[in-house]
């Protein structure tokens, strides 16, 4: 009996694997957040890596819900860009190609915050 996995496709994606961010995505994402956390703004950070998007969530603090949402949707790629900043109400405040970009949309409440 031979078993067939799924990687003997090409082409066709493997069921159990997941979107994630890469290392350069992951340094950029936390550079931000620690800007934010020395400026008393965020606490608490959580990462989920389903099968069609890399979420990165903020929150002000640890048992509440996400301030702010990071995704990454690689389907989206081609259309819209594939890295959205998403706000708590679930409104995107940022969509785009490229990650830094995207992310300036929360730089500028790190701006006012000093203020």
């Amino acid at each position: 009996m031979t078993i067939v996995t799924p990687a003997a496709f090409p082409g066709r994606p493997d069921p159990n694997e997941r979107i994630a961010f890469d290392r350069r995505e992951l340094g950029t994402i936390l550079g931000l957040y620690g800007r934010m956390v020395a400026a008393g703004e965020w606490r608490d950070y959580g990462m989920s890596f389903l099968r069609d998007v890399a979420v990165f969530s903020v929150f002000r603090r640890t048992a509440e819900y996400p301030i702010y949402r990071i995704e990454k949707r690689p389907r989206l790629r081609m259309r819209q860009g594939q890295y959205a900043v998403i706000g708590m109400d679930g409104q995107i405040l940022k969509r785009g190609h490229d990650l830094p970009t995207v992310l300036r949309v929360l730089d500028r409440k790190l701006i006012r915050a000093v203020d």
